[in-house]
């Protein structure tokens, strides 16, 4: 299985800021730590690609070396024009006597044979990702939408572009977040051949204060460490303004998960950026009784 894009995995856009990939990196590595899911056999598979796509693009240098390597059709860093003579199609002048020889002469028949086996093995670009956000009633609608994203194309002297491009694309009607629609021919450059594919991803807008989690909306649900230990009940928001109040079992852990009405209500601990003095007063009573 191809490695996916490592943008698409953070859930960034090609052109943010290291702090930006640092935050996406931290939050996903937060959620899906095979510690905090030890029933999930796929949460360790999951914070590997998360790891991953962070140490591709994680500094300047690392985006750079991934950015030749999707150019380049995988073949890494380099100039990607060194070593390659300056015959037919960048190829040694010396290796027309061997395609000769292969293929029966140097004369009309033989010229054409040679040309159509180096169609045969012409080089691709890698291919490109973007994303294309919807509203919920513009993804069932569907409809002609624009977006903008980035290519990598050849430069001058084996440099690499970075070019913004604007494109339209047709969405179909109930499009449901996380499918790709695959533009060929529109994805990032290669010096010797043709471009990649562009993979569009739809993103449906899951409310506010929500997000996407392997195809289910979930919100997270700040509580107190005295709550989760000892349970009790708690008010909530619906993306759909609705309020209501749920109940947290006692023991209950960071992570764990409550459903109403198609969202996923994940627990997790009130930030804090100070505590009072009596608040280290029953902690540190809480630490003599061992909790």
């Amino acid at each position: 299985m191809a490695e996916r894009d490592p943008y698409q995995v953070l859930g960034v856009s090609r052109d943010a800021s290291d702090g930006e990939i640092k935050k996406a990196f931290r939050t996903l590595a937060r959620r899906h730590h095979p510690d905090r899911n030890p029933d999930d056999s796929g949460a360790e598979a999951r914070f590997k690609e998360v790891q991953s796509s962070y140490d591709k693009i994680s500094t300047t240098e690392a985006r750079r070396e991934h950015e030749q390597s999707q150019m380049f059709g995988g073949a890494g860093g380099g100039n990607p024009f060194a070593g390659m003579g300056g015959g037919r199609g960048g190829m040694n002048p010396n290796m027309d006597d061997v395609f000769s020889q292969m293929f029966g002469g140097s004369g009309g028949a033989g010229r054409q044979r040679r040309q159509h086996a180096q169609s045969q093995t012409r080089e691709k670009g890698q291919d490109a990702a973007a994303f294309l956000d919807l509203s919920p009633e513009e993804a069932e609608k569907g409809g002609q939408f624009q977006f903008t994203y980035t290519r990598l194309m050849p430069g001058s002297h084996g440099s690499i572009d970075r070019k913004k491009a604007t494109l339209k694309v047709k969405v179909e009607t109930n499009a449901k977040h996380g499918i790709e629609i695959k533009l060929k021919g529109q994805g990032h450059g290669h010096p010797q051949g043709d471009a990649g594919d562009l993979i569009v991803r739809i993103r449906v807008d899951p409310g506010v204060g929500c997000r996407w989690d392997d195809g289910r909306i979930v919100k997270d649900i700040p509580l107190s460490y005295s709550l989760l230990m000892l349970g009790g009940k708690t008010e909530i928001t619906l993306p759909d303004g609705v309020k209501g109040r749920i109940t947290i079992p006692p023991l209950s852990q960071i992570g764990d998960r409550q459903r109403v009405k198609g969202i996923d209500l994940e627990f997790m601990l009130e930030d804090g950026e100070k505590l009072s003095k009596a608040q280290i007063t029953a902690l540190k009573k809480l630490s003599d009784v061992g909790l």
